[in-house]
């Protein structure tokens, strides 16, 4: 990614056709540059955080587009230089023609993420709170938008800050005791310097741990259909996302691969899969998608169990099942069967929803259900929760230190081994609010982001 600091342009709205388009100019000489194709009042004159109406000229003086110049100077706009958003009308025709203007005035095409990237070198935001610019514009469901608004008004970079300062207090305690080991002074015992280290190995822990829950939130919530065949699998799945994206028939073995479909239920998004019957089978590509379907069991965050009211059969899947996942049992057809005998086969203690698909009686219940595992996820809902995977690593990677550090002070091994320790957890942490980065590290997150941003 280009480092200097010349004026760069970019539409900021998504591409085609609408009602209004931005186009975002940043730069040193954006004020001068948009003002060579400007009609109206002049922008070099405007005040900052101030909004005018005028007009876009090509080089002949003909009128492009009337449109709205917003102007803020340095350093109080988002990329800390001077800046000016042009709204102008939609037409893919304008928004082109306003950027070639704009690049033959002296500007050049921004690169993707470069006025966010600009943002993190002016000091307007640290990494981790750039990284929340992009999970906020990728966000689809409200409990994603939370998480991404809180990462981006810095919550995660405060908890970091906190931790970083105590790492700091524990380090610079360290060099007070070899500075003074030959004297009889003892500024904090280390069992003291052991309770903190073990707060903060907790801490982390917690941290890296969310990020399963974290990510689910953030990409979809994945639930996997599963039960044997003929037992209204897809038509649950169309029942719930509300369309016929599933091929029903009464023919065993229908599905024969996984069908995914995603589908806004309250503040969070679920990824369906609807998986194949699960059954002994010769046919080898029915096989096939079996095999699949005991993959999706095991990728799943939430398991729908449907059970046949009419016919229930017992699951050799169940014990398959891990602590984190959530089962639900979903006895379906009760409209033409009781729901007992199902219910006699369900494990003591399993959440259970009687439903018909058919007649779409009791799907409002299931909803209801999946949405209340789902906000079970955010455990403390002001908490923070981890959603990036480098984030994770990073903390991740923090582990191991901050545990050596609490082996060492158990055994009181030297203070000057303890506080290397103590450099690698703070590196580790400092990758993630950009503290300690490398233009790879750069490059590599700011190539996510889409050019106007």
């Amino acid at each position: 990614m280009t480092e200097q600091k010349d004026t760069i342009c970019a539409i900021s709205t998504p591409p085609g056709v609408g009602g209004i388009a931005v186009i975002r100019v940043s730069g040193d000489d954006a004020i001068a540059i948009t003002d060579t194709l400007w009609r109206g009042k002049r922008l070099a004159d405007a005040a900052s955080h101030s909004v005018h109406y005028g007009s876009i000229v090509d080089a002949q003086g003909d009128v492009v587009d009337d449109c709205v110049a917003a102007v803020f100077r340095a350093p109080k706009s988002f990329t800390g230089e001077n800046v000016v958003e042009l709204s102008v009308h939609g037409s893919v025709y304008v928004q082109k023609a306003v950027v070639g203007l704009l690049v033959e005035a002296g500007a050049r095409l921004a690169e993707h993420g470069e006025f966010t990237r600009r943002a993190f070198a002016a000091g307007k935001m640290d990494l981790a709170q750039a990284e929340g610019v992009a999970d906020l514009i990728a966000s689809r469901s409200r409990a994603a938008h939370d998480i991404a608004i809180k990462q981006m008004k810095g919550g995660f970079s405060r908890r970091l800050a906190a931790m970083h300062d105590n790492l700091l207090e524990l380090a610079s305690l360290l060099e007070l005791e070899l500075d003074f080991s030959e004297e009889d002074v003892e500024f904090a015992s280390r069992q003291k310097l052991h309770a903190q280290a073990v707060e903060l190995r907790d801490e982390i822990h917690r941290l890296a741990a969310s990020f399963d829950s974290g990510n689910a939130i953030k990409e979809g919530i994945p639930v996997a259909i599963i039960g044997p065949t003929n037992v209204g699998k897809s038509s649950l799945l169309n029942a719930l996302v509300g369309d016929d994206r599933a091929i029903v028939s009464d023919i065993h073995g229908t599905t024969r691969d996984l069908i995914e479909d995603t589908v806004n239920i309250g503040d969070f998004t679920f990824r369906f899969i609807d998986t194949a019957g699960i059954r002994n089978t010769d046919d080898r590509i029915e096989q096939l998608g079996i095999d699949r379907s005991r993959q999706a069991i095991g990728r799943a965050t939430i398991l729908l169990h449907v059970i046949d009211a009419a016919n229930p059969q017992k699951a050799d899947w169940l014990d398959s099942i891990a602590d984190n996942q959530h089962l639900v049992a979903v006895i379906n057809k009760t409209d033409v069967a009781s729901s007992q005998q199902a219910a006699d086969m369900i494990p003591a203690g399993t959440t259970t929803v009687e439903v018909s698909a058919k007649t779409s009686a009791g799907i409002d219940t299931l909803r209801d259900t999946l949405t209340g595992i789902a906000q079970s996820l955010l455990t403390d809902p002001g908490d923070i929760i981890v959603t990036n995977a480098r984030h994770r690593q990073a903390l991740l990677n923090a582990l191991l230190p901050i545990e050596r550090v609490i082996t060492g002070l158990t055994s009181n091994l030297s203070g000057d081994f303890i506080a290397q320790d103590l450099r690698e957890v703070l590196h580790h942490l400092g990758s993630i609010t950009g503290t300690v980065t490398t233009t790879e590290i750069l490059t590599t997150i700011f190539s996510r982001f889409c050019i106007g941003k």
